[in-house]
């Protein structure tokens, strides 16, 4: 080994004593003026507030104590014409020496007695507002790499936690027009890494704890929360959002922070215990998980965020792998995966929080299941939506039910339909009701309508269509609002025959697990679904089944009704209650469904379950009933609220009807006797009198609205 030349090492000992030297010399001087560069500092700090934020920082004294440890005391914040901000007796800090002659801030201590931070929000007005203020700095655009803004933006959280802490008696407040919140630090402690506290809510409504290992120096924490004998609860979510969220422990653990190939990449872990949560939007009732957690490993890149599919999520005896990226730019796009290996089926059951699916609450069932979903938005593109869902089965069986008994509906039973959570009369779904009918009694006409508008593959799927799933996605994103649904005749049946009519995510999972087991496992036949389908479903106002129906609106049995009066029936089934606003006060159905009558018409003629009709499908040969004509409204503005309003619990979506002008029959239907003769009307123009070109352009016209309708059922996956 070849060795270093004396002479080089002389020069670079000499350098470096050289660098020694001036560091020490700029040290003795900076110690010796550093009085005054502190007072310069605070006067900058205290201007810059002014004229910026249009804050009043007054501080009473300021002074070093030590090498790098300065104190302050008598600290107030007071925003213009707002709540005084901050007050602060006395507040000690101390630095790093080492990190800030590179230029970074590094806490090595704080220590602080007595503080108030005051947060305000009356009539509008906050002492706060001054944080949303935008900078006037413009120069940082939206090109950013924001894996680096992350990777820094962690340093610095890290940087601002000090290695020791000694707080005492400091209070948060916030109070507003219908909000107030008062949480006293009575103590927090970090010592030789170790964290202990004791934080008071509301003045004794209850004592919280944060205790554990704090190390941010090394970039690990390990903290967890919990309360003195009772649930630990956030009251201004609560009152805020209406969302009641509660738990006995919450832990947090930060294992490590690395940045490598452009990626920083944070590797943590959250956990629960007995978390209850509450929200009418979720579930009616409180949701109870025993234990959860998340072993999270959160990749951020130049232009994204994701959740690594290395991530794990626990709950009891269950673990599934998720995966969720949201990428910025160029454009949105959306991406999440969710994997399980095939996972014992009863202890899949028994994993589900307490207070979500409580009609399989007890259910015991043998064999294995996995699960896999795909989803992928691109905001650009939304049309092309991907959604894939699948829960596999290995020998899958149902043992025993649980509280319901989903093969009820082989037999004879009693239905109780809602409305708004009060219980209707009840019906026998069986012989003995002379308004049951059994599925070869009913209209074939009404059969086709109604499987042709709401599930044209109902014969053929195993309860969901995922197409129209996938569309519904789509069109819900184009619409920004849950415009339509992608319930099949499967999932309405579920819906009405054994869960509530309440609005829940709950509900709406429980709704899609029910039908797969009754579906996959073959509980009940495709012929009998069908038929406890039309003999439960609502049609009007406390009309329920076909059998109600056609004697309410027509004066028949389900087996005399034509096809006009079915295809009338079908578009009624996603807003039963608005069944008598479609007609006019002499019988006749408004004008407006008569584009709805040819769309429908035609899918069905091409599926072959009619012929091709050019006048309207049945649609001049319905009739209301007689005895509900007086019913039947002429005030517009009624009837359009009835139109547009959404029903009580209607996942699926209507098919839309073409708003045409009003139309008289021509002289031909009102020659054989397609009108209702009780009432006379004025007559239409005889079409015989119009030229050839003005038949072309209501030829023209009406294929126009035909075209429209059917774009709009094309758009809901029914054609």
């Amino acid at each position: 080994m070849r060795r270093l030349n004396p002479k080089f090492i002389r020069i670079a000992g000499i350098v470096l004593f050289c660098l020694f030297i001036l560091v020490l010399i700029a040290g003795i001087i900076a110690f010796n003026k550093r009085e005054k560069l502190l007072q310069s500092v605070i006067s900058k700090a205290t201007a810059k507030a002014k004229s910026e934020y249009n804050l009043d920082v007054k501080i009473g004294s300021a002074r070093f104590v030590g090498l790098a440890t300065v104190a302050l005391s008598q600290i107030t914040v007071v925003p213009q014409n707002r709540d005084s901000l901050l007050k602060i007796t006395d507040f000690e800090v101390g630095v790093k020496i080492w990190p800030l002659l590179v230029g970074n801030i590094k806490l090595a201590s704080v220590k602080l007695d007595n503080g108030i931070l005051n947060l305000s929000n009356v009539n509008g007005v906050k002492n706060f507002d001054f944080l949303f203020k935008k900078k006037k700095d413009t120069t940082a655009t939206s090109s950013g790499d924001i894996s680096i803004v992350a990777n820094n933006l962690i340093n610095q959280v890290l940087y601002k936690i000090p290695d020791e802490l000694d707080l005492k008696n400091f209070n948060v407040r916030f109070h507003s027009d219908s909000i107030n919140v008062n949480v006293q630090a009575k103590s927090a402690l970090i010592k030789n890494g170790n964290l202990t506290s004791t934080i008071i809510i509301n003045n004794g409504e209850s004592t919280l704890h944060f205790t554990g290992k704090m190390r941010p120096s090394d970039k690990y924490i390990d903290v967890k929360l919990y309360a003195d004998n009772k649930k630990v609860e956030v009251p201004f979510v609560a009152k805020r959002y209406g969302l009641k969220l509660s738990f006995d422990t919450i832990s947090t653990q930060l294992k490590r922070v690395e940045r490598s190939d452009g990626e920083t990449r944070i590797y943590g872990s959250w956990a629960v215990n007995n978390l209850v949560i509450n929200h009418p939007k979720i579930a009616s009732n409180n949701i109870i998980v025993p234990n959860g957690s998340i072993d999270a490993n959160i990749f951020i890149g130049q232009n994204y965020v994701s959740i690594d599919s290395s991530s794990a999520i626990h709950i009891k005896d269950v673990t599934a792998n998720p995966y969720i990226k949201y990428t910025l730019k160029p454009v949105k796009v959306y991406e999440l995966k969710l994997r399980t290996d095939y996972l014992d089926a009863q202890k899949l059951f028994n994993s589900f929080p307490q207070g979500t699916f409580d009609a399989l609450d007890g259910i015991q069932v043998a064999g294995k299941l996995s699960y896999n979903l795909n989803f992928y938005l691109d905001t650009s593109k939304p049309d092309d939506v991907q959604f894939d869902s699948s829960l596999k089965q290995d020998h899958f069986s149902v043992v025993k039910y649980g509280r319901t008994d989903l093969g009820k509906l082989n037999g004879p039973f009693v239905y109780t339909p809602y409305e708004k959570g009060q219980a209707m009369p009840p019906r026998d779904i069986s012989p003995n009701n002379p308004n049951y009918t059994p599925l070869s009694q009913i209209s074939p006409y009404l059969q086709h309508a109604v499987m042709t508008a709401e599930d044209p593959t109902f014969f053929k799927h195993n309860g969901f269509v995922e197409e129209a799933l996938r569309k519904s996605i789509a069109v819900d994103f184009k619409m920004k609002k849950f415009k339509r649904g992608g319930s099949t005749i499967s999932m309405q049946l579920v819906k009405n025959a054994f869960l509530s009519r309440q609005k829940t995510m709950v509900r709406k999972i429980e709704e899609t697990l029910i039908v797969w087991m009754i579906e996959n496992t073959h509980i009940i036949s495709k012929q009998r679904m069908l038929e406890v389908y039309f003999n439960i479903i609502e049609w009007a106002r406390n009309v329920y089944g076909i059998g109600e129906a056609s004697r309410y609106y027509f004066g028949k049995t389900p087996a005399e009704l034509n096809l006009g009066e079915s295809i009338y029936l079908a578009s009624i089934v996603p807003k039963p209650k608005s069944g008598l606003y479609y007609f006019e006060p002499d019988g006749e159905l408004r004008s407006s469904l008569q584009g709805y009558f040819n769309s429908l018409g035609n899918m069905m003629s091409i599926a072959g379950y009619t012929q091709r009709d050019s006048s309207g499908y049945g649609f001049f040969d319905v009739r209301l009933k007689a005895a509900l004509r007086q019913r039947v409204t002429t005030d517009t503005a009624a009837i359009a609220k009835m139109l547009n309003q959404d029903e009580d619990d209607n996942d699926a979506v209507p098919i839309p009807t073409v708003v045409q002008p009003e139309k008289k029959p021509n002289f031909f239907q009102r020659l054989f006797g397609k009108k209702d003769t009780t009432h006379k009307k004025e007559s239409p123009a005889d079409t015989v009198t119009k030229t050839k070109k003005e038949l072309r352009q209501e030829r023209r016209e009406q294929k126009r609205k035909e075209k429209e309708a059917r774009k709009k059922l094309e758009e809901k996956g029914l054609f």
